[in-house]
């Protein structure tokens, strides 16, 4: 039986809380309390406090679960004293004084699908296609690029400060077919860690196109966090 019962869900660049609407049905049928945050992904501070302003409503530990940019989210606000655990999903997992930039210019170069207008980053549909959904239906796609959340510019800059992943229990799921975050860099990642991890043949939306391997990481951190 499941120790922790809050599941708080936090989303990357170019897509918003409903990137989760694969799980979220499911852990609210198995009786899990279950929060999408919605980031602004104007800054650092504000995505921080977006998930502060969840952890608040909730009572009780909970387990943090983020999803790319996500990923530098929980591991800045998961010293929280009620984060039991975190799960990445294909995410960001930055080691204190370390930026986007830092971590990802050592796997490749920027795509070239990105559009920058007033200080923030849009995808365009043939990087939804090509980059950010490759796998996923045409539907989907089509939804991806329609409801995109650009991200600031500055995100990619900014330092992770006290990463939470060296104190609390963590998981991590590597998106093999990930064109996105590389997955090389995912490996990296969950080694330096330690983290529980599971590998599976997804592009960068894993919980949209295996969401009963995600699911069974968030109940195994949910049952065995504390």
């Amino acid at each position: 039986m499941s120790k922790v019962k809050n599941i708080i869900l936090v989303h990357g660049f170019w897509a918003d809380g409903s990137c989760y609407d694969e799980i979220i049905p499911t852990l609210l049928a198995e009786g899990y309390e279950v929060i999408a945050v919605q980031n602004p992904l104007t800054s650092i501070a504000d995505d921080i406090a977006a998930t502060k302003r969840v952890l608040d409503r909730t009572e009780g530990n909970c387990i943090l679960v983020g999803h790319s940019w996500g990923g530098f989210v929980i591991t800045e606000i998961g010293n929280h004293e009620r984060v039991s655990g975190l799960v990445y999903i294909a995410a960001l997992a930055p080691d204190a004084g370390e930026s986007m930039i830092d971590l990802m210019s050592k796997y490749g170069t920027p795509s070239p699908h990105f559009q920058e207008q007033n200080g923030f980053v849009w995808i365009s549909k043939e990087g939804v296609d090509e980059v950010l959904a490759n796998g996923l239906s045409d539907e989907r796609r089509k939804l991806i690029y329609a409801t995109q959340t650009p991200p600031s510019t500055s995100l990619t800059e900014v330092k992770a400060s006290s990463p939470a992943w060296k104190d609390k229990s963590s998981w991590y799921i590597i998106a093999t077919n990930d064109k996105a975050v590389p997955p090389d860099l995912q490996r990296d990642l969950s080694e330096r860690m330690r983290a529980e991890t599971i590998t599976v043949e997804s592009s960068h939306f894993p919980m949209i196109s295996h969401p009963q391997e995600v699911l069974g990481v968030i109940r195994e951190a949910a049952a065995s966090s504390p």
